[in-house]
């Protein structure tokens, strides 16, 4: 519309019989918008670019607005008839044409210049209910065919735009609320009340006179849609730029519900719908961005929008309809008492199936880092490393869903996710280790070493590391020394060698000496010796993470791997918890020993959760391994489970993940050596990545002090942080979240911990 200015200034002084008059360019999205003054009166001249089915949306507006104007022609602007008495025109330039109106001015302040209170923002909510009252009485079937991407009913409008968001981690929290819109209220579609609203009731749409609204202007996005849209809509820009945004939305929801009272399952969607209208801000932001990134105008609540998601993501969605309910005096809803639930579970579950913490935790929905319980409470995760790049992660979801929906079957059968997914994993390891095994756990991937390694070698032993964890299978236990050595476990097998853990912090040798590694190995290596057979295998974590999160003492693998190689033995490294980046500045564990092993085993991460197993071998162990008999899984390798870990892959590449691990649990560790340095009561802090244990110890004698270890946990699980507690005595805590963990997670963790040991020291250190 370059160049249109003196032919609209034309235009006027012919509409206006005056060539004396002001015209000033008001700020505008996608139109551009004049501020005309005669001296007499004001005006706001509104240009768009013409389109057949703008222009027809144009003259729906202008009869909504006529409409209004029967009831009061103050509160909303008024549609200023031309000289022919029509109120749309088209008016052609040399290369272009464009539509145009006129609309009376209105005075007043704006909502988004004004000092927020409860008498004005209860103003505003009971100004906004009585608008809808009033276009309940419209029924316009232009604006009721209309589909567009402000309308939260048509929020998947917005998807093309997901790309220009550029941070992948904020796009990620886009496509999150999106997915929970499609799960939750796109289902209830036809349970909710429609009818005309205004769709766009911002702070800088809301005019103010003496602490009161008295106007509405822009009628631009008036649509067809639900109408709690209209209060979600309000309620978004009511709370975006607020430090605590659940108040302010129960003062606009207790002054609309007052006038227009809403239904329940309304007040149970405003926590999905208000998440949308964020998504569909930042979206159209980003794309605005990218198309004309000169216009301020329509970036200019970016950074409050943004702001918003973020704390949004903190938010139980049951707390938030509860808060909603409480306001408007309704009973909150009531979640099933945990301890029904418990019995429940028990009824016909075991209770060897443990629960954590003294008072488990009934939980319903999760985020990234975030749990969310049925009592409303929301958890900070830095416990479960299983989610690895974050719970409900949206590609992760998206992947599961779309592949599940097409075919899923075993590995009979040929297909391409099979070995796209297998050639993505396998460039993640040194060329000799270039086969792959797809099974459905980590147990059952341990199960297959063992076995692979007695094939190859035809022999029998393994040796295996003090507190180590393989898995639940009966192969895996007589390898986990946590387990058959447990009070309750079997004891160790005949055809088991068991060596010292390399621990520099409480073991023979210490991190002072550079050597301490080497002398562990050739403390095992002479074990082996003096064992009556040789070893076919030697199994180790790189960190152990039921002894404590104890690292491997550096130089250890290096020193060990040619005399279990020399002997006829092969090296097996389980990565189950270690792997993917997880370890920061290596993406596998073994990496840090400078080693390669021989067989590496992969569970946990390596599906966010997905039941899923990996064993990755050298091609000589592959080719031996073939010549017995056939191994099938099941569920190994199906086109599901192979998209799913594929898209494990892509995100922590996407995301960065690996080097948010190294940075973050940097921080991580650097706070809480900080906080050992003025607590007696930490011994030690250890681990690498956002793998992390801290020792908890009696301050004069350096003893295990599970009592307060356990305390510290349950005390952050009341504050709504989850941690867990191990090794031997149970008296490590341990860290391991998923790797999209923050370092404002981090000082809410490390600030719990020294919450307890201010009081803690001093209680636990005399005995009780």
């Amino acid at each position: 519309m370059q160049g249109i200015k003196p032919i609209i200034r034309d235009f006027l002084a012919q509409e206006l019989n005056s060539p004396s008059f002001k015209i000033k360019r008001l700020n505008g999205y996608d139109n551009v918008n004049y501020l005309v003054d005669t001296g007499a009166h004001k005006y706001v001249f509104k240009t768009y670019v013409f389109d057949q089915e703008l222009f027809d949306l144009l003259e729906a507006e202008n009869k909504v607005l006529q409409f209004l104007q029967e009831e009061n022609n103050t509160d909303y602007p008024a549609c200023i008839p031309f000289k022919d008495g029509t109120y749309l025109k088209i008016i052609k330039g040399e290369n272009s044409a464009i539509a145009c109106r006129m609309l009376s001015y209105l005075e007043g302040d704006f909502l988004g210049d004004m000092g927020h209170d409860e008498g004005l923002i209860t103003s505003f909510g009971e100004y906004l209910a009585r608008l809808d009252l009033k276009l309940q009485g419209i029924n316009n079937y232009t604006l009721k065919a209309r589909k567009f991407n402000w309308d939260i009913q048509y929020l998947e409008l917005n998807k093309p735009y997901l790309e220009n968001i550029a941070d992948p981690k904020r796009r990620r929290l886009v496509k999150y609320f999106m997915l929970q819109f499609d799960e939750i209220v796109r289902p209830v579609f036809s349970e909710l009340r429609q009818q005309l609203i205004h769709n766009d009731a911002n702070e800088w749409n809301v005019l103010t006179t003496n602490n009161t609204v008295t106007g509405i202007i822009d009628f631009g996005d008036l649509t067809h849609s639900f109408l709690i849209n209209e209060l979600a809509v309000a309620m978004t820009y009511v709370m975006y730029d607020k430090d605590d945004p659940v108040t302010w939305a129960k003062v606009l929801l207790k002054a609309y519900h007052q006038i227009l009272p809403l239904e329940e399952i309304e007040i149970s969607l405003l926590y999905y719908l208000i998440a949308a209208r964020l998504c569909m801000s930042v979206c159209n932001s980003a794309h605005a961005s990218r198309q004309h990134p000169e216009n301020t105008y329509a970036t200019v609540s970016e950074k409050n929008a943004w702001q918003l998601l973020h704390r949004w993501l903190k938010i139980n969605p049951i707390a938030f309809e509860n808060q909603l309910r409480k306001t408007i005096g309704w009973e909150p809803k009531k979640a099933q008492e945990t301890v029904s639930v418990k019995s429940r579970r028990h009824q016909h579950i075991s209770t060897t199936y443990t629960l954590s913490y003294h008072q488990p935790i009934h939980m319903v929905r999760s985020a990234f880092q975030y749990m969310y319980d049925a009592h409303g409470n929301t958890f900070l995760d830095a416990y479960n490393n299983i989610p690895h790049v974050g719970h409900s992660h949206p590609a992760i979801v998206e992947a599961g869903q779309r592949q599940m929906a097409r075919l899923n079957t075993n590995t009979r059968y040929l297909f391409d996710h099979l070995a796209r997914y297998v050639e993505k994993l396998q460039a993640k390891f040194p060329p000799s280790l270039n086969k792959v095994y797809l099974v459905n756990s980590g147990s059952a991937a341990t199960d297959l070493a063992l076995r692979m390694a007695k094939f190859h070698t035809q022999l029998e032993d393994i040796m295996v590391m003090e507190l180590g964890y393989h898995g639940n299978t009966q192969t895996a236990i007589e390898v986990s020394d946590y387990k058959f050595n447990n009070p309750k476990g079997l004891g160790i097998g005949q055809h088991i060698l068991k060596t010292e853990v390399p621990d520099t912090y409480k073991g023979a040798y210490k991190s002072s000496d550079q050597n301490a590694g080497i002398k562990y190995a050739q403390d095992a290596i002479k074990q082996i010796k003096e064992h009556p057979r040789p070893i076919a295998a030697f199994i180790a974590e790189p960190i152990l993470g039921c002894a404590g999160q104890v690292p491997l003492a550096p130089g250890y693998l290096k020193a060990l791997y040619p005399a279990v190689r020399a002997q006829g033995g092969v090296c097996i490294s389980d990565e189950v918890q270690t792997g993917f980046g997880r370890m920061g500045d290596h993406f596998w564990g073994y990496e840090m020993q400078d080693v390669i092993p021989d067989i590496v085993i992969l569970g946990k991460p390596i599906a966010n959760g997905h039941p899923m197993g990996a064993v990755i071998c050298t091609d000589t162990i592959a080719t031996s391994f073939e010549k017995g008999v056939e191994f099938f899984s099941s569920f190994g390798g199906n086109p599901v489970s192979c998209d799913i870990a594929s898209a494990v892959l892509d995100v922590i590449e996407e995301e960065q993940l690996q080097q948010n691990a190294k940075d973050v649990g940097h921080y991580y560790m650097s706070q809480l050596k900080a906080l050992m340095a003025r607590y007696p009561s930490i011994g030690d802090v250890r681990g690498a990545g956002l793998f992390i244990g801290v020792e908890i110890v009696q301050p004069d004698t350096l003893d295990p002090n599970p009592k307060l270890a356990k305390h510290i946990k349950n005390v952050l699980r009341e504050n709504n942080i989850l941690i867990s507690t191990d090794g031997y005595h149970d008296n490590i805590l341990k860290s391991k979240p998923p790797l999209c963990f923050n370092k404002d997670n981090v000082d809410t963790v490390v600030a719990g911990i020294e919450s307890v040991l201010e009081i803690g020291d001093l209680k636990f250190e005399i005995g009780n």
